[in-house]
């Protein structure tokens, strides 16, 4: 039997593969369950400086298991699995590879080969970065089987496109192609599907050569300014600079611009 997730590291990148071809990625509670912890281990390894997610075969993930959700439910009734709090908490277990995702501090890109719809879209739109396939393919999904949202799409979505073209994406459910994802700025670039893999990792080795820990603080600034006043997120910002400040990686950079050569970074 194939595993669920691939994980597999280049260099100081990790690339974290759902694997279920057969089913475009379909996300089984096995899936689920080692995404988080694949994607736990990639933001906690010092030595991976940049993450990618992507899907083997012909689609990046087409969301929840939905040939499964229509299985008959178990004997007694009930969908199994204890009681609603229970079923909540492990779903907000399972959504942990968003926030992941979105909040470990360093680079993470979603490779977009094919279809991304449903949980599948939300946990594409939780990186950092999209470079989606010229045949790739997005939709929310969720109201085509009576579903509201989850991985976190929905506090996404309308951060990239705004409030009102996020509910219609999300009340109509319409297939978006990789252009018009890129004119909505779903995505960050689009790129022939022959080249996507040589593209996204030329992108990501050059992200894993910057600047790390700015990079991290960066992501903080950016989480932390979504939510807050513009005066919180300029002290935000001001304490990240100092902290910036102080590391060698910064008093390197700052030698090499004044000696006009490139500079290396360590993470430190």
């Amino acid at each position: 039997m194939s595993q669920p997730v691939l994980y597999d590291v280049d260099g100081n990148v990790a690339v974290i593969t759902m694997n279920r071809p057969e089913a475009l990625n379909a996300m089984s509670a096995e899936m689920l369950d080692t995404l988080h912890v694949r994607a736990s281990e990639a933001a906690t390894n010092p030595d991976i400086r940049c993450v990618v997610i992507t899907g083997a075969g012909r689609g990046f993930c087409a969301g929840g298991d939905v040939k499964g959700m229509a299985a008959p439910a178990p004997a007694g009734g009930g969908s199994g699995g204890g009681g609603l709090v229970s079923r909540v908490d492990v779903l907000r277990q399972q959504e942990e590879v968003s926030r992941l995702l979105y909040e470990m501090p360093k680079p993470t890109i979603a490779m977009v080969n094919g279809v991304a719809a449903g949980a599948g879209m939300s946990v594409a739109l939780a990186a950092d970065i999209r470079v989606a396939s010229d045949q790739a393919r997005f939709a929310t999904a969720f109201a085509r089987v009576g579903f509201s949202g989850d991985f976190g799409g929905t506090w996404l979505l309308q951060r990239l496109v705004g409030p009102a073209r996020a509910r219609e994406l999300y009340f109509l459910a319409d297939i978006l192609g990789a252009d018009e994802a890129l004119r909505l700025g779903l995505v960050s670039r689009v790129v022939p599907h022959d080249s996507l893999m040589a593209e996204t990792m030329a992108l990501a080795r050059r992200l894993a050569s910057g600047p790390t820990l700015a990079y991290g603080r960066m992501k903080e600034n950016f989480a932390f300014g979504a939510t807050s006043t513009f005066s919180d997120a300029l002290t935000k910002e001001a304490e990240n600079m100092i902290a910036s400040a102080a590391t060698a990686d910064h008093r390197n950079a700052a030698v090499a611009f004044v000696e006009k050569r490139e500079p290396t970074f360590q993470g430190r």
